[in-house]
């Protein structure tokens, strides 16, 4: 009763619409509720400091203009000032499945920090944590059918940038997502639809993204070629590790191969493919030669596979390669009489004599067996039979 003499004292001295001092004479006290039973106390001192610090309680709760006012009041819309920012939650996916309010991602609307603020939930180191609250929660992900981007964010290379190294230019989620207006990877608008992605990650790899148009991949992904892979194919989305980690590089053959399925399967009938498979780093893979983003046809001259260039491309592992040497055919299908009919036939040779000697020594072994069971067995029979 006391605070609310004071409220009111305070408001009827104030004039017709309640001060920020009139509602947090009665606001700022511990301990407060509405009629949900929600908390609505205020930190004056938090308040003061916040973005909001210099506004009017009723520029944003513009349903009160009297006190007492009712025990029920109407939601705020953050929307009325930032009316670009409303906009954009309005058509993203949050709005279409029913949730995230402003202050799910910018906490306390009476505490906002701005996000140039290490305080803020939105800051760049930030962010990661925001995001989790839900995409790293299993029943939020099993609800709306989404992985948990979250721990894969987390061990990625851009997760380690940013909470073990603190880079506030690591990619975070709203880096690649955007921050409002978060649109589905199925919408041709959102940042992350297939082809926007070169240019989403080149926001950073600059340099990469450069490489890649002017290569066969990004030349026939500009023409409407849509099994032409773009970063995430490669790289993945959200568990991007180091390219310099041999976990990464004894599985971007593979990788290659989920397209190139024909070269793949004769890459593995090579030397380097079964050295690789024993475990070896240092062989050569698919982008050993053909090269990572500036990936070009053999046909063009400053391909690193042109007849022209193979020379200096096997001199990078193979110093004394000569004129035979890059003869070599990498990948010849001994399986093809028609292209190769001579490796064909070498294979053939090959398989027969393989099969003639093991048949040899296999039925010579047979035969050495029996001999000794029966050599064994005389000579039982001539000492009487075995001692007792």
């Amino acid at each position: 009763m006391f605070w609310s003499l004071i409220a009111f004292f305070l408001f009827t001295v104030g004039g017709a619409a309640p001060q920020n001092a009139t509602c947090l004479a009665c606001h700022s006290q511990p301990g407060m509720t509405n009629s949900s039973g929600a908390s609505v106390t205020i930190n004056a001192d938090h308040f003061q400091k916040s973005v909001h610090g210099s506004l009017s309680c009723t520029d944003c709760h513009t349903s009160i203009n009297g006190f007492p006012h009712p025990a029920k009041v109407q939601p705020v819309e953050c929307g009325a000032c930032h009316t670009s920012e409303g906009s954009g939650v309005t058509e993203s996916v949050h709005a279409k499945v029913g949730a995230v309010a402003c202050l799910d991602c910018h906490g306390n609307p009476h505490a906002i920090v701005p996000v140039a603020s290490p305080q803020s939930p939105v800051y760049p180191l930030n962010v990661p944590r925001t995001c989790g609250r839900c995409h790293g929660n299993p029943e939020v992900a099993k609800k709306y059918g989404f992985p948990n981007v979250y721990a894969m964010y987390m061990d990625s290379i851009h997760g380690f940038a940013v909470t073990q190294d603190g880079l506030l230019v690591a990619a975070t989620c709203s880096s690649c997502h955007g921050t409002h207006k978060i649109l589905s990877h199925t919408n041709p608008q959102s940042s992350t639809y297939r082809t926007n992605i070169p240019d989403t990650c080149g926001k950073c790899h600059a340099g990469p993204k450069s490489e890649y148009l002017a290569g066969i991949h990004g030349k026939q992904m500009l023409a409407g070629n849509g099994e032409a892979p773009v970063c995430t194919n490669c790289h993945t989305a959200h568990q991007i590790v180091r390219v310099a980690r041999a976990s990464w590089q004894m599985r971007t053959s593979q990788t290659c191969g989920t397209c190139h399925k024909e070269k793949f399967a004769t890459y593995l009938d090579t030397f380097h493919a079964q050295v690789s498979a024993l475990g070896y780093i240092e062989v050569a893979h698919c982008w050993n030669c053909h090269g990572n983003h500036d990936i070009l046809p053999a046909s063009n001259p400053k391909s690193s596979v042109n007849p022209a260039n193979l020379m200096h491309t096997c001199r990078q592992c193979h110093p004394d390669a000569n004129v035979g040497f890059i003869s070599y055919q990498p990948h010849a299908n001994p399986h093809d009489p028609r292209r190769y009919p001579g490796l064909w036939f070498t294979t053939q040779f090959m398989k027969l004599l393989l099969l003639g000697v093991l048949s040899f020594f296999g039925l010579h072994t047979i035969l050495w067996f029996v001999r000794s069971a029966i050599h064994h067995a005389q000579g039982e029979s001539e000492r009487g039979g075995p001692e007792a």
